[in-house]
């Protein structure tokens, strides 16, 4: 078994309204159930942060379908990395919508955003703080969908 994570970001090429963000999000995860892949999905000003996790080809498989979907553009992919355990076991895809209010509060990351660029731009260590920061409970307090397992 050959588990690994992979964190893009990209931008929204089509406005979607909250209603559209919600389909969406219902059928990527179910469709990751079924791939078992797991993982978060953050969204900040028509940007998207993503964490996917699970065995490497369906991960890498699920990742070429999003960076060719007309929906998704500037994917950029910030890092693809072996893990040794999931950190979203119980997610098929967690989701938080953010303000930039709230990533502005996120140490390590506010003076990044205030030039005004957004999370295509993020590095490996401004990723993973971002990262380590939703994994420690920062956004949790917002609705998410968890998978039927978790609750």
């Amino acid at each position: 078994m050959s588990l690994i994570h992979c964190i893009y970001c990209s931008a929204a090429s089509v406005e979607l309204d909250q209603a559209a963000r919600h389909e969406l999000l219902a059928r990527s995860q179910a469709n990751n159930a079924r791939l078992d892949i797991t993982g978060i999905l953050l969204y900040v000003e028509d940007a998207f942060f993503q964490v996917l996790e699970g065995e490497a080809e369906a991960v890498d498989d699920l990742f070429l379908h999003i960076a060719g979907d007309p929906r998704h553009s500037n994917v950029t992919e910030i890092i693809r990395e072996p893990i040794v355990a999931r950190r979203f076991p119980d997610w098929s895809m967690g989701y938080a919508e953010l303000s930039r209010a709230e990533i502005m509060a996120t140490p390590g990351l506010n003076d990044f955003f205030q030039d005004g660029r957004c999370l295509q731009a993020l590095d490996d260590g401004r990723a993973k703080k971002l990262l380590q920061a939703f994994a420690s409970g920062r956004w949790r307090q917002r609705p998410s969908i968890r998978t039927a397992a978790a609750r």
